[in-house]
């Protein structure tokens, strides 16, 4: 299997790719980019649009539009392009810790994590949005102990969902009643031993951090592993499956898409990254597709 480079400029930090069913585009965003990317991958074109802040990640709506995950709050934006409103404001303080990774849950809300930026205390957290029915928003709190929230989803089920810590080389999972949007019985899903003292990119014995995940049909894990230049396929067990060589030091994120959404894409990152790293990965920050055999889930549609 090898990978494909999509047409599209390269991003400082590709994140929170999506493909779209309907409009049949490929959704993604650049964090310090401040910027949205959708892509008609058919025809090669790329559409941009420009965020007030940094977005940590998006998920399209039922109704149209998106719902955006920026520095200082939940936004809902009704078309591309158009007038972003506030659903959430967040909680914490944005100078130092901002909405990290997000997605819609199989029932309608929108979850998003947190990013504490200096990395020295536990404060990340994870909320999730019900704005289903048109209900004035409700926002609950559902995990928190982290430093950066990452790798959120869902089994085919809906019966588990995993949430990452990325700079603790953690993966984590609990029982989950969507219904009534409890999460139970939390258990680590996998766990990496942490970076080397005094290592740096380009050193061997160190195989990166998890970072986004996708999760296929079969329950299998799709985890990229940031500065490991890899992607990893685990069971619903947490057992390794398969790993995948990445053209980039640092894949961020995986989705499924197109029509037998057999189409892996992956989101990578260039920002403050070693001279000699893009010399050695030219494409770091592209985003690169890899057609695999078992279908992905379509992407989760916030219900508002």
């Amino acid at each position: 299997m090898t990978w494909q480079t999509l047409a599209a400029p390269p991003s400082g930090l590709g994140e929170s790719p999506f493909w779209h069913p309907d409009e049949q585009m490929l959704y993604w965003i650049d964090i310090p980019g401040r910027q949205l990317h959708r892509c008609n991958v058919f025809m090669g074109t790329v559409e941009s649009w420009a965020m007030p802040s940094e977005p940590g990640s998006i998920a399209p709506a039922r109704s149209g539009g998106l719902v955006v995950a920026l520095r200082d709050g939940i936004y809902r934006a009704r078309q591309w392009g158009g007038e972003l409103h506030q659903l959430m404001r967040a909680g914490h303080d944005t100078a130092t810790t901002r909405f990290n990774d997000g997605k819609a849950d199989p029932l309608g809300r929108f979850w998003a994590g947190t990013m504490y930026e200096p990395r020295d205390k536990s404060t990340a957290e994870l909320f999730s949005l019900d704005c289903r029915g048109g209900r004035a928003p409700v926002v609950e709190r559902k995990a928190g102990d982290a430093i950066i929230a990452n790798g959120l989803a869902w089994s085919p089920d809906a019966a588990t969902v995993y949430w990452s810590d990325t700079p603790r080389h953690i993966i984590r999972a609990w029982n989950w009643d969507g219904e009534s949007n409890t999460m139970t019985e939390p258990r680590v899903f996998a766990q990496w031993p942490g970076k080397p003292e005094g290592w740096l990119p380009g050193m061997a014995g160190y195989g990166g951090r998890p970072d986004g995940a996708a999760v296929d049909r079969e329950g299998n894990y799709y985890v990229a592993m940031f500065e490991g230049g890899r992607m990893l396929k685990l069971s619903p067990a947490g057992a390794l499956l398969a790993e995948f060589a990445v053209p980039a030091r640092c894949p961020t994120m995986p989705c499924f898409g197109g029509d037998d959404l057999k189409t892996l894409y992956l989101t990578t990152a260039r920002y403050n990254r070693p001279e000699q790293e893009l010399r050695d990965y030219p494409d770091s920050g592209c985003v690169f597709s890899l057609q695999v055999e078992v279908p992905g889930l379509p992407v989760n549609f916030f219900q508002d």
